[in-house]
């Protein structure tokens, strides 16, 4: 403290003045971009990162590359670190025993386990007199709190069994009896980091189903189908493209292509729908189906507007058509637009479709009229069935994952270590995906030169086209190749007023920098206390109104940082590599620029810690010197708190806990010397 009061009283009056740091704040709360461009950058980079569709000449060359992607999709993509015995375990279901239903069909109640530990829930609907081999369908929740108890999902499945098929409803996540807050599917991101993919949970979970189904005594093997709204349409095109043995699948609204969510700026789904390195869009899932019967229900004016029936058709329909010419098999791809009540809906209109769909590719007599049933709907309270107290959780058992790892130590001899560090480096660079960038123009926006002060504003343009903010700040007194620091902050640069006058004060130069989704190079823009965002219109509409305050809730839980985030990793791509990349390359133009050598870095908050590290990882001779404020120990705080993917999309890193932790990350930093405060 001393050193620091004899350095102020030494520098220029206008710099001891206490001036400095009102001004630092009032550059720093200038803005030098607007989310709307930062937005528009990550659109076009995600447009031209998503795969397009295969052109086969044939049906046999189709088939052949189809059975590709299913095998590469299911053992690298979905089952990314899963247990062989987990994967192949045989369904295990316990019959709980016939619930009083109505004429016509029986009402069973199933327990089953998914993996060791974890156990959910199903329904089975079956025809009263019930003989010979059936066809039979496997019925899918979505996003319904109470889950197997949803009016609209009993009445369509006591329907199936008045038609003569068996109906099975299981349990969701986070839905019914699993309704529980470590289920809450945004803790997948927590599975990832750890190194297993948390779609391979949501898959077993309904591939179970369809097992129990297969093995009945009464169910016919080569009549099995799968339908569900909104997330249950998800599960429904996943379980059909990748699975043969659904011969008939019907999902409704909520999958799309992810050129959808890219041109309307929409709602992605969980972290579920997009498992890294999918490779492949929702598009060819649903090519995947041919030349097998398909129905698309679609509404036309749909609440989730990326699902919209007009906006969805050409990419989900429309251009998977030619899949089922190959086989000469057009008409059973068929296309339904809802519009009664033409919502986000399984209501009757969508119902009897399903009915006639199904009846007629699984050869039942027609029954197009759904038969009233609603006096059968049974309350929440007599559908409970009972899972275990100990049973685990999404977040459960990411925590028990990530208990279970054991990271390996550098080696203790400078040439075992030398070798050891390469190796790792190399594995990180994999793990992040992270391809060196360079500033490809830095847009300065605006500057001032006043009160002893100068600075800078640059919009840093990179040569993939995205962008961070960052200003250069210097006491006009101190040399152009001043010591140079870079600042970060999880909260923007905004916030670091004071330290950056201090750094200021102290002679050296400081380019406070905003890495894209943070502060002001962050798609949404600040969040305001009431949870409103400048940018965002619809989602300040609903909060204004305050008419549907779930709908709100639910916006407010999904910042486009997140939503982005999702689709970057199921394209191959990591918003941890992306940020380091981009911080690297911000040194170097900073050195460049300034002449400035061997940059240090300042971060305050825990996504801001693992960037530098992660950076200072990757180019270890580019930093003198890292001071983290307001950092963790270690990975296991993710688990431990818990941080969630919303809160620090970029941390949520595939296999990155697995393999590393921070005491890692800053031995392969070495020689940068690390400062904790």
């Amino acid at each position: 403290m001393r050193f620091t009061l004899l350095l102020v009283f030494f520098l220029p009056p206008v710099l001891a003045s206490g001036q400095t740091a009102e001004q630092v704040g009032a550059i720093l709360e200038l803005p030098v971009q607007s989310p709307e461009i930062v937005e528009f950058q990550l659109r076009q980079y995600l447009m031209k990162r998503v795969p397009p569709l295969p052109t086969p000449r044939n049906a046999r060359e189709w088939e052949a590359e189809a059975r590709g992607i299913r095998k590469r999709v299911l053992e690298d993509v979905i089952f990314h670190g899963w247990p062989t015995d987990w994967v192949e375990a045989e369904p295990k279901f316990e019959d709980l025993g016939i619930i009083a239903s109505g004429k016509g069909y029986r009402l069973r109640g199933l327990r089953y386990e998914i993996i060791p530990g974890f156990q959910t829930t199903a329904l089975l609907y079956e025809p009263e007199n019930l003989t010979g081999k059936v066809p039979a369908i496997v019925n899918v929740n979505g996003h319904t709190p109470v889950g197997n108890a949803t009016g609209y999902k009993q009445v369509r499945c006591i329907n199936y069994a008045l038609r003569g098929m068996l109906a099975l409803s299981l349990e969701w996540f986070n839905c019914g009896e699993l309704h529980l807050p470590g289920n809450d599917h945004w803790f997948g991101g927590h599975m990832n980091l750890a190194g297993m993919s948390a779609t391979g949970l949501f898959y077993l979970a309904m591939r179970k189903g369809l097992d129990y189904l297969e093995r009945h005594p009464h169910v016919d093997p080569g009549r099995l189908g799968v339908t569900g709204l909104s997330g249950g349409a998800w599960q429904t095109g996943v379980l059909s493209g990748l699975d043969g043995r659904v011969a008939a699948a019907a999902p409704v609204s909520g999958y799309f292509a992810f050129l959808s969510a890219i041109e309307r700026n929409a709602d992605v789904g969980d972290m579920e729908y997009n498992p890294p390195d999918l490779g492949i869009d929702y598009t060819h899932l649903t090519a995947l189906r041919a030349p097998r019967p398909t129905l698309l229900m679609f509404s036309a004016e749909d609440n989730y507007y990326v699902g919209r029936a007009v906006l969805t058709k050409p990419y989900l329909y429309d251009r998977i058509m030619p899949f089922f010419a190959l086989f000469g098999k057009e008409e059973v791809f068929e296309w339904h637009e809802n519009t009664d009540p033409g919502t986000h809906n399984y209501e009757l209109d969508n119902r009897q479709q399903s009915y006639r769909f199904f009846s007629r590719h699984f050869g039942l007599p027609a029954q197009p009229e759904e038969i009233p049933v609603d006096a059968e709907v049974k309350t929440a309270r007599e559908l409970r069935l009972g899972i275990p107290e100990d049973n685990l959780t999404i977040l459960g058992l990411a925590r028990k994952l990530a208990g279970e790892i054991e990271h390996e130590a550098p080696p203790a001899n400078l040439e075992g270590r030398r070798i050891w560090a390469g190796r790792k480096r190399l594995r990180l660079r994999g793990l992040v995906r992270y391809g060196p960038q360079r500033v490809k123009h830095p847009w300065g926006v605006a500057n001032t030169k006043k009160r002893g002060l100068e600075s800078v504003s640059y919009r840093l343009q990179f040569d993939n086209d995205l962008s961070a903010s960052a200003i250069w700040l210097k006491a006009i007194s101190s040399p152009p190749d001043a010591p140079a620091t870079i600042v970060l902050d999880d909260r923007g640069y905004a916030v670091a007023a004071s330290r950056v006058a201090e750094l200021v004060n102290q002679g050296g130069q400081v380019l406070a920098l905003d890495l894209i989704f943070t502060g002001n190079a962050a798609p949404e823009g600040p969040l305001r206390p009431e949870g409103s965002r400048a940018n965002d219109p619809a989602l300040n509409q609903l909060l204004e109104e305050s008419k549907n305050k779930s709908m709100a809730a639910w916006m407010v839980s999904r910042p486009p940082s997140a939503l982005y985030g999702q689709l970057l990793a199921p394209l191959g791509e990591r918003p941890l590599g992306i940020r380091a990349a981009q911080l690297v390359a911000a040194a170097r133009w900073l050195e460049a620029t300034t002449g400035a050598r061997r940059v240090r870095l300042e971060s305050s908050g825990i996504r801001s810690q693992v960037v530098v590290l992660t950076a200072a990882a990757l180019e270890p001779e580019l930093f003198s010197r890292i001071r983290i404020r307001q950092g963790m120990g270690s990975l296991s705080h993710l688990y431990a708190v818990p941080v969630t993917y919303q809160q620090a999309p970029d941390l949520f890193c595939r296999d990155l806990y697995r393999e590393f932790d921070l005491d890692l990350l800053e031995s392969l930093a070495q020689p940068t010397e690390i400062l904790r405060e």
